[in-house]
């Protein structure tokens, strides 16, 4: 049994991976690395009854891999590069390769996979930590389930300049809905539930366009999103929208939060 952990800047993601199969999955949050990366081991086996000695090894990756300089509890420990895990789980849980992956967390990065290897394409600050940020200042609620619970009734066109606002043609393949400019109206009438729809579509937005630039280049027509963020059911839309508007599919494959330790644990087993 192998151990993938990929210890996020908020979040610590662990699972188990034997012959080749996913087979447990936890996340825990801790206040630093040793800690995240200790407590998620101790959740996964204590919950399911593991045996210390069935694990063959730890696989590590994730912001604070670099923190952990020994083995965890004497079992061999290494580090995977992220971007290789990101590569590795994508292509894995999506069964495509010659793909974009996405993966959307505190920020966003974009990676290409495939025949040829693992590239960093690129990607942007922008993600779910701007999100929270923006919450804190602009919302009464800085949790994310209370931020999308209001979100739930918001309207754009109380925040948003959409093409309607400022023309009576379509542009291009946009129509009269599409975003002019993101709170480039804020009216005086909107309210918390409008503020928290404008800015997840903002961070999705952002987010679908360069991933659709990203595939373009890259001459392919789909997008495997991971991370957190692609549990985002607003965001879903907001990039179901982007696919209409660009013809690229954005894919959604199940466990997707769990791709980075999938990927480390994956990756030492030598099966990409």
């Amino acid at each position: 049994m192998i151990i993938g952990i990929d210890i996020g800047s908020t979040t610590t993601k662990a699972v188990s991976i034997e012959d080749g199969n996913v087979t447990r999955k936890i996340k825990t949050r801790a206040a630093d690395a040793v800690t995240s990366a200790t407590g998620a081991l101790g959740k996964i086996v204590l919950e399911n009854g593991i045996k210390i000695n069935a694990i063959e090894k730890i696989k590590i990756t994730g912001a604070g891999a670099s923190k952990i300089k020994d083995d965890i509890f004497g079992i061999p420990t290494g580090r995977v590069n992220e971007i290789e895990a990101i590569g590795i789980g994508g292509m894995f849980l999506s069964g495509m390769s010659n793909i974009i992956i996405t993966n959307i967390g505190t920020g966003t990065v974009i990676i290409e996979a495939g025949e040829r290897g693992i590239f960093h394409f690129g990607g942007t600050g922008v993600g779910g930590g701007t999100i929270l940020g923006l919450a804190k200042k602009l919302l009464p609620a800085a949790q994310f389930s209370d931020i999308m619970e209001l979100a739930k009734t918001g309207k754009l066109n109380q925040v948003d300049l959409l093409l309607g606002d400022i023309t009576d043609t379509s542009l291009s393949f946009l129509n009269g809905e599409s975003t002019a400019s993101n709170f480039g109206k804020t009216l005086d009438t909107a309210s918390p539930p409008d503020f928290a729809m404008a800015i997840i579509n903002m961070v999705y937005q952002v987010i679908g366009v360069l991933s659709v630039f990203a595939a373009r280049a890259n001459s392919v027509n789909r997008v495997i999103v991971t991370g957190r963020g692609s549990n985002n059911v607003i965001g879903q839309s907001v990039l179901a929208e982007i696919s209409r508007m660009y013809g690229i599919e954005f894919i959604f494959p199940q466990s997707a939060e769990y791709t980075t330790a999938i990927g480390a644990g994956l990756s030492s087993n030598g099966l990409f």
